[in-house]
């Protein structure tokens, strides 16, 4: 029986941003924005320049044109470099002192002939570079080619390595390594053995390796042969660039976010592509055509309606969940979202849930089966990552706990991300780890408070009044201030609403008990933790 399941793609282009939402059923599964910034982003290729090595870190820092310089793990810096280790080794085995041989320029390793690569790749393997060796090696002041594998967060910069990989629609092209494989989504051994078989038939330059991705399942030589012309055409260009640019330099960038996602999620399970710029359409048509998928341009729709297209799939409303912080579940319970520094926090309530006794341990597992569900697709949606950490309602028996950690496994494995999941443990709590490539939904969209300074409180008036009492007994009894006749005090709206009221007896005693006249004016634009004391007379602050 044929399936009825919609799989919609949804792109809404305009001048500063882009968005892509892919809607299952009319329900959104995924979600991505892309702003038009100079910030680094995960695929991009650069010839950049080492600047320091740090022992402790067991990194390098690498210049490569951004504000912040990247971070090159020393396990990170080996792939691709076999000619500079090679040169080492050599040198090591003709006892050249450490470190005085010149460092080869990355420039002059332009690939020749694959023997020497293999050749190099076989000494490397016989004769292993400890990260002790890594210093010897690479050092300040030497080029190096890296890819971006972790965009810039908050205060860090991006995260590279040298292990080069260029996606294309049906091969990820690797130019340092000889592995041929297959993406582990790919099912079905006889599939698996032809599409091996077909990777194992194409022209691939000696010392390069390709993976087959999932949408190539099914597919002819013929796409693979034709994806492998592009990817190696990108190559080329970029060895070319690596002999007559300047170290920081990007070499290579991935495509926009519409021809992304045309080339990661266009698969035949899609059942249409709607976007709504012209150019970005004309843009995936010949896109299409070039990659081999003639047969899905019929799939492309192009939307041209006075009625915003995110309005008239009524996407808008659904967007409004990924940024709340607590969200209801159809059962009647909730989840609570907190993003912080150090881990990702959910806690899964019952909400109003009324069961008698011998129902609630059904009741809490339902509740939990419905949060792992909602929690699966809330990761994928804000795109939140590093360790997260979920408190469900407590379990009585160990079968209910097992039962909601298959179902979250089985959930996790439809993610892109890559995951790790612990068993929920005896506390009720379910640990992983998502891997975080990027800043979350939430950090693109939004900046801290400049109120709160993000942490989503301010004093309270009571607080605030305490404070301004404590202030005024202080200058009352300071003998620089004695001869003043009368304090007038600034303060925003709401503190004094409760200096008035609440607290007037206490402002009546300051007042007998020092002979001072006082005064309290509201200043809307000071903060709602900020006050003033001032004198009435020559205006000036006493501080």
């Amino acid at each position: 029986m044929k399936s009825t399941e919609s799989k919609e793609i949804i792109l809404n282009c305009g001048k500063l941003e882009r968005r892509f939402v892919m809607l299952r059923n009319g329900r959104i599964e995924a979600y991505e924005i892309e702003r038009e910034d100079k910030m680094p982003k995960v695929g991009d290729i650069y010839l950049g320049r080492i600047v320091n090595l740090d022992p402790m870190l067991q990194a390098a820092f690498v210049d490569i044109g951004a504000q912040k310089n990247a971070f090159l793990h020393y396990h990170d810096m080996l792939p691709g470099n076999s000619e500079l280790i090679e040169q080492f080794q050599s040198e090591r085995g003709s006892e050249t002192p450490q470190g005085k041989g010149e460092t080869l320029s990355v420039k002059r390793r332009k690939r020749t002939a694959g023997s020497a690569r293999s050749e190099a790749e076989s000494q490397r393997r016989n004769r292993r570079i400890s990260t002790a060796d890594i210093p010897c090696i690479f050092k300040p002041g030497s080029e190096i080619l890296v890819q971006v594998v972790k965009a810039p967060i908050s205060t860090k910069g991006a995260r590279v390595t040298t292990d080069i990989s260029i996606p294309g629609r049906f091969l990820v092209l690797m130019p340092y390594c000889e592995h041929l494989g297959l993406s582990t989504r790919i099912e079905g051994a006889g599939e698996r053995e032809r599409l091996r078989k077909i990777l194992a038939d194409l022209e691939l330059p000696e010392g390069m390796g390709l993976i087959c991705r999932t949408v190539g399942a099914g597919r002819k030589a013929n796409f693979f042969k034709n994806d492998l012309g592009i990817l190696l055409d990108y190559w080329h260009k970029i060895e070319e660039d690596m002999e007559n640019i300047k170290a920081p330099a990007l070499l290579f960038t991935e495509p926009n976010l519409i021809e992304r996602s045309v080339r990661d999620f266009l698969t035949e399970d899609i059942t249409g592509v709607v976007v709504d710029d012209k150019d970005a359409y004309r843009s995936i048509i010949s896109s299409l055509k070039r990659i081999g998928g003639k047969k899905m341009t019929g799939k492309i729709h192009f939307y041209n309606s006075a009625v915003p297209v995110y309005e008239y799939y009524k996407i808008n409303d659904q967007l409004r969940e990924v940024f709340q912080r607590e969200l209801h579940l159809p059962g009647g319970g909730a989840i609570v979202i907190d993003e912080t520094e150090a881990m990702i926090a959910i806690d899964v309530n019952s909400g109003h849930g009324r069961k008698s006794a011998a129902d609630q341990p059904d009741f809490i597992l339902k509740t939990n089966l419905e949060a792992a569900e909602e929690i699966a697709r809330q990761l994928i949606l804000r795109d939140i990552g590093g360790l997260v950490v979920i408190d469900f309602i407590d379990m009585r028996t160990q079968k209910d706990r097992d039962e909601v950690y298959k179902l979250m496994k089985k959930l996790v494995k439809e993610d892109r991300a890559k995951t790790k999941l612990l068993p929920i443990s005896k506390l009720g709590l379910m640990e992983m780890t998502r891997q975080r490539e990027r800043e979350s939904i939430l950090d693109q969209v939004f900046n801290p408070c400049p109120y709160c300074n993000g942490t989503g409180l301010v004093k309270s008036a009571l607080t605030m009044s305490a404070e301004i009492q404590r202030r005024l007994n202080s200058v009352l009894r300071d003998r620089r201030y004695k001869d003043l006749a009368a304090i007038r005090v600034f303060m925003h709206p709401e503190v004094l609403a409760r200096l008035r009221n609440e607290d007037s007896q206490i402002l009546d005693e300051l007042e007998k008990k020092y002979k001072h006249a006082l005064s309290f004016r509201i200043d809307p634009l000071l903060h709602c933790e900020e006050f003033k004391l001032v004198d009435p007379e020559t205006g000036v602050e006493l501080v």
